[in-house]
Parts: structure tokens; sequence; C-alpha cells
């Protein structure tokens, strides 16, 4: 079974893996594809100079780099089979897109409540996700 995890710096990140690892007799054999998306957008700010900008991204990717190790750790274990992966672009994009294009049987997403009305019941890009991806997914 190939399952995509999208993970960040959260804490429903962090609770997600460790819900994935306690539960892995849940699932059937298959490969864990964690994937940290760099949204180089939200990182842009105007009048910052590129070479600034690329210094941030390059941060960033790195920071990224750290996270998808350490979740991956956790996750091997448990003893999944992790593939790590990353990307740049809105999570709100290329999460539904690489889902969808490269035929994962299951996404698996966090639920947050940020407080404003649109993010009450879930975060932008798991609602966004649930709308367009064609596999199975679960939410914790």
């Amino acid at each position: 079974m190939k399952i995509l995890l999208p993970v960040n710096h959260s804490e429903i990140s962090s609770r997600i893996i460790e819900g994935l690892a306690e539960r892995i007799h849940w699932l059937p054999p298959g490969t864990v594809t964690l994937l940290h998306v760099v949204d180089m957008d939200r990182l842009a700010y105007r009048m910052i100079p590129d070479f600034q900008l690329e210094m941030v991204s390059a941060q960033a990717a790195e920071a990224g780099s750290v996270l998808l190790e350490k979740q991956a750790a956790l996750l091997r274990e448990a003893g999944f089979t992790v593939e790590l992966r990353m990307e740049t672009g809105a999570p709100r994009e290329v999460i539904p897109r690489i889902a969808n294009d490269e035929n994962f049987a299951l996404l698996v997403l966090g639920r947050r409540s940020s407080g404003e009305v649109r993010d009450v019941l879930f975060g932008s890009v798991t609602n966004h996700a649930l709308h367009r991806v064609r596999c199975p997914v679960l939410l914790f």
C-alpha cells in the first residue's frame, strides 16, 4: 500500500507520526512517503533582496530535511518502510497533485483549528486536499 503523509513542523504532524507508529498493525504492508512542502510564497516578502530570499529558502530546505529524517526514524523504528520527499510550492496544490498523479492508496492528513471561521473544522490545506484527491483520506 502506498501511503502519502505530508509533514510540517506542527504539533499535529508529530501526533500523526506517533499515532501511525502505534497503529502499524491496522495497515497492510507498504511504503509511507513522508512529504515536506516548502512554501516559497510564504517565505517571500516584498523588499527582501534575492540573496536573502535564497538564504531563507536554503534554511527552510535544511530544516525540512532535518524534520523528514526525524519523523522517518520514528516510523522506521515502528516497522514502516519510509521514503522521503521534499517539494516546493503551495502545499494545498502540491499535496493533491502528488497524491493523484502518483496513485497513492491513502493520504494521511491532520485536522487543526486556527480560530478562523473557514478553518474551524479543517485546516485550509486539509480542506483543499479533501476535495481534490481521488484516494481515501485518513484524518487524524
